[in-house]
């Protein structure tokens, strides 16, 4: 893994879902049991997505990683989010004498209205998203694609609304 750039000047806090410095590695196995090709993400020191390229379908690839990394999966075609041990993010744990975990990545149940945007998706160019005779709103969503940065805001919002329950429930 990449060691982390010390930002010079930064004004802006740090992400809350970023890796952390670590010297206790983790060696992993990513399973892709789906029949898509997965896209590797690793989140690096700053938040930010960074690609560890792609695992055909129903392969795996062995990874030396460390605790404090996480990593997400995305459909590389369509940037879908996938599961990893039925989460939206892996979180490796320190190896014990080498031991190696299994990270199995799989589909999630997508809704019907997800599923049906994602085959629109693929069947027609997104500038002839307006000219479909559906609703406006279902024109919106079709152009609203998957975004890792989008979800990791989403999760980091989630983490932060969950520490400041604890603080609150420690204050009490």
């Amino acid at each position: 893994m990449p060691q982390p750039q010390q930002p010079v000047g930064r004004q802006q806090p740090l992400p809350l879902v970023r890796s952390l410095i670590s010297r206790l590695q983790a060696h992993v196995v990513f399973c892709n049991r789906t029949p898509r090709t997965v896209k590797l993400v690793w989140i690096n020191f700053n938040g930010e997505p960074q690609s560890y390229g792609d695992l055909q379908p129903l392969t795996g690839r062995r990874v030396t990683t460390y605790v404090g990394h996480p990593w997400m999966f995305r459909d590389s075609e369509s940037d879908d989010p996938l599961l990893v041990n039925n989460k939206e993010m892996y979180l490796p744990s320190a190896s014990e004498n080498g031991q190696v975990s299994l990270a199995n990545i799989t589909l999630p149940v997508f809704s019907l209205r997800e599923r049906c945007l994602q085959v629109v998706r693929k069947l027609v160019r997104s500038e002839d998203f307006p000219r479909l005779e559906i609703a406006r709103t279902l024109q919106d969503e079709l152009a609203q694609k998957p975004s890792i940065r989008a979800d990791l805001q989403r999760i980091s919002r989630r983490v932060e609304q969950k520490l400041l329950e604890n603080r609150e429930a420690q204050n009490t």
